[in-house]
């Protein structure tokens, strides 16, 4: 039989081979089914593994196929749910036959029935039933690929072998699959032979994806909907159901080794650290789907695992997180659970593919998933858009039959929420209609879905963001701060991008500033990273901005506060268009891509890497920092951290890690910085190192234990002082709880030992480290009671005294230091003041004043030994004698010039900075006296002539160098200050010795007190040096060259003469020239004449320098920009208009005799006047109606100004007087117009024209008026219309308007015409200006006719009006709207129209009414005035009442459109505030699993308003009675089941009640009768068939109870029961025997109980007297023994425990 089988084993792999080739080839022309892909999908193991050596198993309870090959026909299978959380159905009981198979011959590759290996042994037998007790473990199963086909050719080489199907190998009993798919791909096998019903595992495109041998292959999604027959709820078959596209998985790369791959579906495995179920590190494809999997602890040592497949568990989350581990892994299959969250699921940096597909998810919260490509969430509870995440590379996104396919538009949403690389939604090609939409929403759209925004039209999505964005900022925001704009401009390359942030402050006692901060960020708008230096209004984008979106941030700041900031979003940055674009390689390097390797522990290495492109540029060094952030703060920079590599810290856990990377060239070109965040570092396990022991081991001494912690914050770590036992080397406990221990007299000639054992702030211990001691000594000498007496003042005396212990005191040594501290700490910097000495006395030097006295006392035996020095230092610091000077003298002579120096001697202890003030005194008694300025801080003053005739002193005020001042003292000079003897410091002649133009002057300095009226004398020497003679009159300091100095030498005499009239040596100062001549000059010029308009002008000029000589002469226009013109050289000059309002400049240049030109001299007149306005000549052409009439004038006076023109129209022809004075005239003369130019009207025809002109100039002075007339009346024009058109006076009338021109109108000519598609006929009858709509007319357009006639029967051309618009009835109208129904939550409100009871009106709507529209709107707010929100998805005229508008008002909007598509003005309809309903509770249920330990939940939906604290309790109920037992405390939603529950339903009654108190009727629903968990439930059925047990247990010694149990408060004991009694037996010793404390029979009152506080503790109740608690190690534990005992006492109180563990009472 066993050689049959593996024949059938071998065969079958035979066939997966040849079929796998089979399946490349049909999955390429895309015919295939998906059965039939998902046959081909397998993949062969090396034929070798199935020969191996057979190990026989006995303990296989579980059939399997999925390692092992294993078959069994005689194990049941216990009936589970499908994906949907059924169970599967009955068997039908018909039989379908299976088709034997032969060597020869092969399935065909499109049979939808795929067999498995039972089948396979059982075609090869002749349809017999092959059983086995096991098979070779070792055999390895033939992996099963979900959705993948291989990519590449077998490495068999038969050429049959391509026709064979793949058989799937996951084996249970004898069955005949019949394959049914899922949503998920998930493919079920049911039975038809009437036996057994089981699941087969084969391969779908749901179905977690496999590799095969030496082979790459890619995995295909198959998208089809679930029509399985397994749940009860047949699904009719849609168009989408049958759909069979193919999504593309991301492509895994693995080699093909069997100890990569672990196969175990449908195992019923319950725990992923169960003893039979071996995990490896190696493993990189494990498949556990259809088994009863609810948690992931131990997976996290899959950390190389590729793909890995939890589908059709029992998973309902959270708990993910050990998944964290698994950092390799690329896809992940968590479809058909029971997940409500995936909040808990990790960052996984390799995850590419995730299916949770038929869950009960709300929301797609989880972390980001940086390479996630394709999304299954169909099948869910999904309801909303909030907390999606980022996936920045996310392809497909499936979400069907899911409430979130509510939204309007959601694939547009989804196109904002996932970015540009979205490609695929809800298994289909993105639709253009749907990225059009996308592409109108703004930026913010994406991050406003993702805070709980309700997504709505795009027309109404900017201002509806806004809001929301404003409502999200206000409460942040300083109070009084309102938002009215947050905006950015659309920004381009190189252009400046303006942001637009309006914040009204209403109150101005603060300013408010407002800081701006730029980040940019990929257009899936996530991870902003701030532009440096951007932190200005406006952002010129750079190239390498293109495609980026700019966020900017605007925090405001009032005072010193800073509140939370608010942010606008652009849109992409757009190319430059303009200008030429800048190309790559300009030099400016930036960075590709930024990578970060290392794990998040504490005291590891992070490392950084990055890719830069150098564009053109020599790499150099970069710049690398690290930064950290703490989780609400801002990065800061770490200082050192300036490497690739960083080892994390401390300091770093709980913080997330910045890499800022900063790529610079060789060149110095330095590229953006670019930054990489990590998740937050964790705390290494608590362990320690380099523990040492601190202190002397010497008797007396303390010990100190410390040691290098490591593993985050350390907590209460332990700490244990050991001593060591000479003799047998044993170690004894001789302190606990502390690192210090004092050496007591049994230390001494042994070693202690310090224990360190480590624990962090979360409690965990790490492994404990322990050093040892030297040998502890006995205690030296030692000092105490030490102190310093004396005075501490400067030279006295001080002793230091102390009581030695140790012995008798030898020669002790005392040594003296000063210190600045007045506390001895270890650091402290002592000075010596002496040297060791056995003396103990000691006198203060002056060297110690301001310092402590520091005494350093080491006591010595007799013997030499010497003990430990004791330092003791002085109360306070030394004090010195204050300050003060024993002399003070002044030296030097009290005259102008002298210098004073002052002297003194100090005392008091080192002196600072005295301070020195010199003074002046009028008298002697003038006290304190005059500062003299310059003069304090200096000991010598030079004396100034502001101190003559005055006393100096010099004030000192001695100051210590501790800033403590003493007296001042002052020394006066004994006379007052003399000024110095008069005397001329120097003298000299200042000026040039030219004739004419110089005047020479004498410079002197004057020395000896107030200088008086010196002496002056100007002296004239000839050229031969003869002698000087007197100038009369040049008595001054000053002296004017005349002619009759030309040819002389100039000299200066000068006395001093001070104010006393005490007179100095005279000087004379050197002689200065000769004199020459002067030059040619020009010594004043002036204008003669008026500068006025017309005038002439003429100059005077004098000369000096010679005789004069033919002078050159130049008039210039001098205009006001500066620019000069020429315009004569004649004597005089005429002004002209051009001068007006300029300047006349006249150059005179003075020219000698000799033909020597002096220098040109110029003066400029102020601008030349106008002259007064006048008009010189006024024409008037012949005039004709309609044609501008242009006068002919000349004007005088000035640049002309805007005159006063009058235009009169007279039926007569007006002259002389008449006509000068026609403003003056009558009635028979009409003004008609203003300016210079007139074109004549209607009114003007057949009268005289005149015009009546004030000239005026430019300044608005006016000249006497000027008159003309017309020589001819006015003539008309031909008469001719405009502007024809069709006026609309009512709904079916009309009028024909047009502008008659053309003199005065006759009788014109008017008709109607009717333009029916193009075809216009003239109306008949229709003469006349207004026209009246009739029947025929509607559906037509009319158009109205002009013929214009003037009076005099002058017939112009016809016009006709543009056609009207199409002539139709009136719009339909609703007089009002009414509502049925009540305004309560749950009723139905309908919107009624009342129809306007006119006859038109009745005509349109039964005629002429097309569709009609509605609008729900939900009131924001209660108030006076309320504002509504659209509900976009209520557009009928009925609406039902929902929780959300409870307390709101509802309004109705009814549009009504007619057949000819236009719409009525809208009515409205309004509700009062929306009352709650009655609270009710549906569909309530209770979810979990049916064993003991099992966790409860209470599922319902409330209905009635908001719910309040609504009554619920838990209740106990035995099968088959109706009696209810409450559960004590047992009142929330969730309820974990224990031992007491076995046999009994959980019943749980809710009584539902709103907020307000009202009550709703009470509603119940109850659970299976609760089961033994099945491992135990074979532990105790084992137990009670043995029917003799014995258990260790605790007792606890004291009857008392406490609140923590420890070892000293539990005893052992044995607790020993079989089928009649019980009884706890006291174990023996080796003093004494074994003792019965307890003993009794299962009679009642005999019952045991348990404590739900303490899932550890029992309590046997023998009678009312005898009662005994335990405690045991576990709860599985105290759940056997309570069981065991309940089982032997069924005889006496039988419960439902009997059926339950089969046991006959």
């Amino acid at each position: 039989m066993e050689e049959v089988a593996s024949k059938a084993e071998e065969e079958a792999i035979e066939i997966t081979v040849e079929a796998t080739k089979e399946g490349n080839a049909a999955a390429a022309d895309g015919s295939r089914s998906p059965e039939s892909v998902s046959a081909a999908s397998l993949v062969s193991s090396r034929a070798a593994t199935t020969r191996k050596k057979a190990v026989i198993s006995s303990n296989l309870i579980k059939p399997t196929a999925s390692s092992s090959l294993r078959v069994s026909s005689s194990t049941p299978v216990t009936i589970r749910r499908n994906s949907t959380g059924g169970v599967t159905e009955k068997p039908t009981g018909s039989t379908k036959a299976l088709p034997k198979r032969t060597s020869t011959t092969t399935a065909s590759v499109t049979d939808p029935v795929r067999r498995s290996l039972p089948e396979l042994k059982r075609s090869s037998l002749s349809a017999k039933t092959v059983s086995r007790p096991s098979l070779p473990e070792n055999k390895k199963s033939i992996p099963v690929s979900p959705g993948s086909r291989s990519s590449t050719k077998s490495g068999l080489s038969k050429p049959e072998s391509s026709a064979r199907p793949a058989m799937s190998v996951s084996v249970s009993s004898k069955r005949a699959p019949s394959s049914s798919v899922d949503s998920s791909g998930r493919a079920h096998s049911t039975l038809s032979s009437g036996r057994t019903v089981s699941k087969v595992s084969s391969p779908s495109a749901g179905s977690s994806p496999s590799v095969s041998s030496g082979m790459r292959s890619k995995s295909l999604s198959t998208p089809l909907d679930r029509s399985s027959n397994v749940s009860g709820r047949k699904k009719t078959a849609t168009p989408d159901s049958r759909d069979s596209r193919l999504i593309i998985l991301p492509k895994v790369e693995v080699k093909a080794g069997d100890d990569m791959r672990l196969d175990l579906r449908g195992h019923r495995i319950r725990s992923l650290t169960s003893g039979g179920l071996h995990l490896s590190p190696n493993l990189e494809f494990v498949y556990l789907r259809d088994n009863l999997l609810s948690e992931l602890e131990g997976i996290e040592i899959l950390n190389r695992v590729k793909v890995l497949d939890l589908s059709f568990n029992d998973f309902k989350g959270p708990g993910f997180e050990p998944l964290e581990n698994c950092k390799m892994l690329q896809q992940l299959y968590l479809a058909g659970n029971q997940i409500t969250s995936l909040a808990s699921l990790p960052q996984l940096p390799n995850l590419e593919f995730l299916s949770v597909a038929q869950n009960k998810l709300k929301s797609l919260a989880m972390a980001s998933q940086p390479r996630l490509q394709v999304l299954a969430a169909s099948k869910n509870k999904i309801t909303t858009l909030k907390d999606f995440p980022y996936l920045p590379v996310l392809e497909h996104l499936r979400v069907e039959e899911n409430p979130l396919l509510k939204i309007p538009h959601l694939e547009a949403a989804s196109i904002l929420l996932v970015g540009p690389s979205l490609k695929k939604f809800n298994d289909r090609d993105l639709s253009r209609e749907e990225v059009a939409i996308a592409k109108r929403y703004p930026p913010q759209t994406a991050l406003c879905l993702r805070d709980g925004w309700e997504f709505c039209k795009s027309e109404l999505a900017a201002e509806s963001t806004f809001r929301f964005l404003v409502e999200k900022w206000q409460d942040t925001l300083p109070s009084g701060c309102i938002i009215k704009e947050a905006s950015v401009d659309r920004p381009s390359e190189e252009s400046p991008c303006q942001s637009h942030f309006g914040i009204v402050q209403e109150s101005t006692e603060s300013e408010l500033v407002l800081r701006y901060q730029w980040s940019k960020a990929d257009r899936s708008l996530s991870n902003f990273v701030p532009i440096p230096d951007a932190t200005n209004e406006v952002y010129w984008p750079k190239h390498e901005d293109i495609g980026k979106i700019l966020k900017i941030e605007c925090t405001p700041i009032i005072g010193e506060i800073e509140y939370p900031s608010i942010f606008a979003i652009s849109s992409p940055v757009l190319r430059e268009n303009n200008t030429v674009k800048r190309c790559a390689g300009k030099g400016i390097p930036k960075v590709v891509s930024l990578e970060l390797h290392g794990e998040l522990v504490e005291g590891n290495i992070l490392k950084g890497q990055a890719v830069v492109a150098w564009c053109g540029g020599t790499p150099g060094r970069c710049i690398t920092s690290w930064l950290r952030r703490k989780w609400n703060g801002s990065p800061m920079v770490i200082d050192g951290a300036e490497d690739e590599e960083y080892r994390l810290s401390l300091d770093d856990v709980g913080s997330s890690m910045v890499f800022m990377y900063t790529p610079v060239t060789e060149e110095n070109a330095r590229g953006e910085p670019q930054y990489k965040y990590t998740e937050f570092v964790k705390a290494a396990p608590p362990s320690v190192s380099n523990v040492r022991i601190i202190g002397d081991a010497v008797e007396g001494c303390v010990l100190k234990g410390i040691g290098d912690y490591f593993g985050g914050k350390e907590g209460p770590s332990k700490f244990q002082w050991l001593r060591k036992n000479n003799e047998t080397g044993d170690l004894s406990l001789i302190l606990a709880g502390t690192s210090e221990y004092t050496l007591t007299q049994e230390d001494v000639g042994r070693h202690v030992t310090f224990v360190y054992i480590p624990a962090n702030f979360e409690g965990l211990e790490g492994e404990p480290l322990s050093t040892l001691s030297s040998v502890v000594k006995p205690a030296p000498p030692k000092v105490k009671d030490v102190k310093i007496v004396g005075d501490l003042r400067e030279n006295s005396k001080l002793t230091v005294t102390g009581t030695v212990t140790g012995g008798t005191e030898g020669s002790s040594r005392v040594q003296w230091f000063k210190s600045s501290c007045s506390v001895l700490e270890e650091g402290n910097n002592l000075e010596e003041l002496s040297t060791p000495k056995v003396a103990k006395s000691f006198r203060i030097p002056l060297g110690a004043v301001g310092y402590y006295i520091v005494s350093k006392y080491t006591p010595m035996a007799p013997d030499g030994e010497c003990g430990e020095s004791v330092y003791v230092i002085s109360e306070r610091a030394v004090e010195t004698l204050p300050p003060s000077l024993n002399f003070l003298s002044i030296t030097g002579d009290n005259i102008e010039g002298g210098i004073l120096t002052a002297s003194y001697g100090y005392i008091g202890g080192h002196e600072g900075k005295s301070i020195y003030e010199w003074h002046y005194h009028k008298t002697e008694s003038d006290h304190p006296g005059t500062l003299i300025p310059g003069a304090s801080g200096l000991l010598q003053y030079t004396i100034t002539k502001e101190a003559i005739g005055r006393f100096i002193s010099f004030q000192c005020i001695p100051v210590r160098d501790d800033g403590i001042a003493g007296e001042a003292r002052t020394c006066m000079c004994q006379e007052r200050v003399r000024p110095g003897n008069p005397r001329a410091v120097y003298l000299q002649i200042v000026g040039a010795a030219v004739e004419g133009t110089t005047v020479l002057s004498a410079e002197k300095e004057y020395w000896g007190g107030e200088e008086g009226a010196s002496v002056f004398q100007w002296f004239r020497t000839n050229s031969d040096g003869g002698t000087p003679s007197e100038i009369k009159g040049a008595t001054t300091s000053s002296y004017l060259l005349s002619v009759d100095d030309i040819g002389f030498f100039i000299s200066v005499s000068y006395e001093p003469v001070r104010d006393d009239w005490a007179r100095g040596p005279t000087v004379i100062s050197d002689i200065t020239g000769p004199i020459v001549a002067g030059h040619p000059t020009c010594q004043s010029l002036e204008f003669l004449g008026s500068m006025i308009e017309g005038q002439r002008l003429s100059f005077v000029a004098s000369y000096t320098g010679g005789v004069k000589g033919n002078c050159s002469l130049e008039w210039l226009r001098v205009k006001r920009n500066g620019v000069k013109e020429l315009l004569s050289n004649d004597e005089f000059l005429d002004l002209s208009l051009e001068d007006v309002g300029e300047s006349i400049e006249i150059v005179y240049t003075p020219v000698r005799e000799d033909g020597t030109e002096g220098s040109p001299r110029s003066i400029r007149s102020d601008s030349i006047s106008p002259a007064n306005p006048m008009g010189l000549e006024l024409l008037i052409p012949d005039c004709h109606e309609n044609q501008e009439i242009v006068p002919h004038k000349i004007y005088f006076g000035g640049h002309e100004g805007d005159g006063e023109y009058i235009w009169y129209r007279t039926k007569e022809k007006l002259h002389g007087s008449a006509l000068t004075e026609i403003s003056y005239a009558g009635e028979e003369v009409i003004a008609c117009s203003r300016t210079l130019k007139y074109t004549p009207s209607l009114e003007d025809v057949g009268a005289y024209l005149v015009l009546y002109w004030i000239p005026t100039r430019v300044d608005g002075r006016s000249g006497k008026p000027v008159v003309s007339i017309t020589n001819s009346p006015v003539t008309p024009a031909d008469p001719e219309v405009f502007n024809v058109r069709v006026e609309k006076l009512f709904s079916d009338a009309y009028s024909g308007e047009g502008e008659y021109f053309g003199g005065h109108e006759g009788e014109s000519l008017f008709s109607w015409y009717r333009d029916n598609d193009g075809t216009i006929d003239v109306i008949a009858g229709a003469n006349s200006k207004t026209y009246e709509v009739t029947e025929s007319d509607y559906n037509c357009r009319i158009l109205f006719g002009y013929t214009p006639v003037r009076s005099d029967s002058a017939v112009g051309k016809q016009k006709m009006s543009e056609p009207t618009e199409i002539i139709l009835p009136e719009v339909p109208r609703v007089e009002m709207l009414a509502f049925s129904g009540k305004a309560v939550q749950g009723d139905v409100l309908t919107a009624v129209q009342v129809i306007p009871k006119t006859e038109i009106q009745q005509l349109v709507w039964s005629k002429y009414k097309g569709a009609i529209e509605y609008q729900w709107f939900r009131s924001l707010e209660s108030g006076d005035e309320m504002s509504y929100e659209a509900l976009s998805s209520e557009i009928s005229c009925s609406y039902k009442v929902r929780f959300e508008d409870i307390g709101r008002c509802l309004k109705c909007e009814c549009v009504v459109h007619d057949v000819f598509g236009r719409s009525s003005e809208p009515a409205y309809a309004e509700t009062g505030p929306i009352s709650p309903g009655f609270p009710r509770i549906e569909k309530l249920e209770i979810e979990g699993g049916g064993f003991h330990t099992n966790l409860y939940a209470l599922r319902g939906n409330y209905f009635g308003g908001k719910e309040g604290k609504s009554k619920i309790q838990w209740l106990r109920s035995m099968v088959g009675s109706p009696d209810l037992i409450s559960i004590p405390g047992e009142t929330g939603r969730m309820y974990e089941a224990n031992v007491d529950d076995v046999g009994y339903r959980l019943v749980v009654v809710y009584t539902p009640i709103r907020e307000d108190g009202v009550e709703g009727h009470p509603v119940s629903a109850s659970t299976e009768p609760v089961a033994v968990e099945p491992d135990l439930y074979k532990e105790v059925k084992l137990k009670l068939e043995t029917g003799l047990v014995k258990f260790e247990v605790l007792c606890d010694k004291d009857p008392y109870p406490k609140k923590i149990v420890g070892d000293g408060n539990l005893e052992r004991r044995m607790l020993e029961m079989n089928r009649k009694r019980i009884k706890v037996v006291k174990p023996g010793s080796k003093t004494s025997f074994s003792s019965t404390e307890v003993r009794g029979s299962y009679v009642p009152p005999f019952h045991v109980e348990t404590f739900r506080n303490d899932q550890r503790r029992l309590r046997v109740v023998v009678d009312s007297e005898n009662a005994v608690d335990m405690v045991v190690h576990s709860r599985h534990l105290r759940d056997v023994i309570v069981l065991v005992i309940r089982g032997f006492a069924q005889k006496f109180n039988s419960t439902s425990l009997n059926s339950l563990l089969k046991i006959d009472a």
